[in-house]
């Protein structure tokens, strides 16, 4: 969502021309983030996003792609990638590897209340619901095997308090793992980063998701967890907001009930939500990029949420 690549009027032009979407109106960078490079782009046939993948390659990104459009053609609502006349949704911009998608209406929510969760908790049920017959395989890249590799690099950037919960933590994560309650739980693709602004809104009704870009197969459970600890949380203290927390449960398992495996293991993957989130948090800001409107998360919001979560478990 950086702007770590700059694309001319001239490049945009070419784009919706290929993709036969009209003439250039306007085409303006979207400050935020620390993935991507993102631009809103109008044309006089509509409004979409255009994204410049900065890490991600070619050979990863049609997973992620074909999920979104896989996901839209289900009703489920989230950006559309448009195709040229080949039936292509992968296409290069300034030499980078792109897409061009279809802009959300409405607004994130960044103060939610219940019934803003509500909606996310059944959204997101059908989302892993819809996902289960797509194709495609790809990991979650973020997941435990990057855990492994990244603790170590940033270790040397924190304190002695922040280390030994880095190792502990990532200790309890492998041996989770390798338990058979975690081998039984329900996997498919999941978006595994439903922050509160990457979900829009129309006053109480929920208009779509997007950033679709860390999206991997993975447990169902692990994306539940990632949304508990930033919907349901408040979020100057990362303590658990019961009321919040409830609305969401209630909402995902009106539509697909949880599993035992599930229940028993939700408050260790709310703990590894939050460890996935410290540590990239901790790797974009002592290893940062150069990107010319960057702005690196505060790293110890989450420190704050796995702490609470080690010392409050929240069980369904």
């Amino acid at each position: 969502m950086a702007v770590f690549t700059e694309v001319s009027d001239k490049e945009a032009h070419e784009l919706l021309r290929r993709l036969q979407l009209g003439q250039l109106i306007a085409l303006r960078g979207i400050e935020g983030g620390i993935e991507n490079t993102n631009y809103f782009l109008t044309s006089d046939q509509g409004e979409y996003v255009l994204t410049l993948f900065e890490r991600l390659t070619a050979e990863q990104l049609p997973f992620y792609l074909h999920l979104m459009h896989h996901l839209a053609h289900a009703g489920i609502p989230v950006p559309d990638p448009q195709a040229d006349a080949h039936g292509e949704i992968l296409h290069q911009v300034a030499g980078k590897p792109a897409a061009l998608a279809t802009k959300l209406r409405g607004k994130s929510q960044l103060a939610p209340q219940a019934a803003h969760c509500t909606a996310v908790g059944a959204m997101l049920a059908r989302m892993h619901l819809a996902g289960r017959d797509y194709e495609r395989q790809q990991p979650n890249l973020r997941g435990l095997p990057w855990w492994n590799e990244t603790v170590p690099v940033v270790l040397p950037h924190v304190g002695a308090e922040q280390a030994a919960l880095l190792t502990s933590e990532l200790a309890y994560q492998n041996h989770v793992a390798a338990g058979s309650a975690y081998a039984a739980l329900p996997r498919g693709p999941i978006h595994a980063d439903l922050f509160r602004d990457n979900v829009m809104f129309e006053g109480d009704e929920l208009t779509g998701c997007f950033d679709f870009y860390f999206a991997g197969v993975d447990t169902f459970l692990f994306d539940l967890a990632v949304c508990l600890n930033d919907w349901c949380i408040d979020l100057p203290t990362g303590r658990h907001d019961a009321a919040r927390a409830a609305a969401l449960l209630a909402a995902y398992q009106a539509v697909r009930p949880l599993t035992g495996a599930e229940r028993e293991l939700l408050p260790a993957m709310l703990r590894a939500g939050a460890l996935r989130f410290w540590i990239s948090r901790l790797w974009d800001f002592y290893l940062p990029r150069e990107a010319s409107m960057l702005k690196a998360h505060d790293p110890t919001h989450f420190e704050r949420v796995l702490r609470e979560r080690v010392q409050h478990p929240v069980h369904p």
